[in-house]
């Protein structure tokens, strides 16, 4: 049986030379590592909105959203993703931790120090050699 793609939206968030990572909490699917701030989209929602709202409710921050950063498909084993990277700002708030085990600003220098969900691979790989 074919797994239906789940829509994500993620936000590629900088502060000067540094990007925004969160970790996944423990008890979740691929719990501990780390990934980009969002979520799946939710019926009848475009992505934009989505994310807007997924940042909401993991950072209590407000975002603008820019450009595609990169789309990316994932078949993890309980589920098929279709991954949609934005630029994305924050336009007020600081970044809290409503839903994550931790969040952090990195350089993409430090990229290797942490352990990515699968999906996140392509897309740091493209931060790190800027192709």
């Amino acid at each position: 049986m074919k797994k239906k793609v789940t829509e994500v939206v993620a936000a590629l968030i900088w502060d000067g030379d540094r990007f925004l990572i969160c970790q996944r909490p423990a008890h979740k699917a691929r719990g501990l590592l780390w990934e980009f701030v969002g979520g799946k989209v939710e019926p009848g929602e475009a992505k934009g909105q989505a994310l807007v709202r997924e940042c909401q409710e993991e950072l209590a921050v407000t975002i603008s959203v820019g450009e595609v950063f990169m789309e990316v498909n994932h078949d993890y084993p309980d589920l098929n993703v279709h991954l949609t990277l934005f630029n994305a700002a924050i336009m007020e708030g600081i970044p809290q931790m409503l839903e994550h085990n931790d969040i952090r600003w990195i350089t993409v220098e430090e990229i290797p120090q942490y352990e990515f969900c699968p999906a996140d691979e392509v897309i740091l790989r493209r931060l790190q050699h800027g192709d």
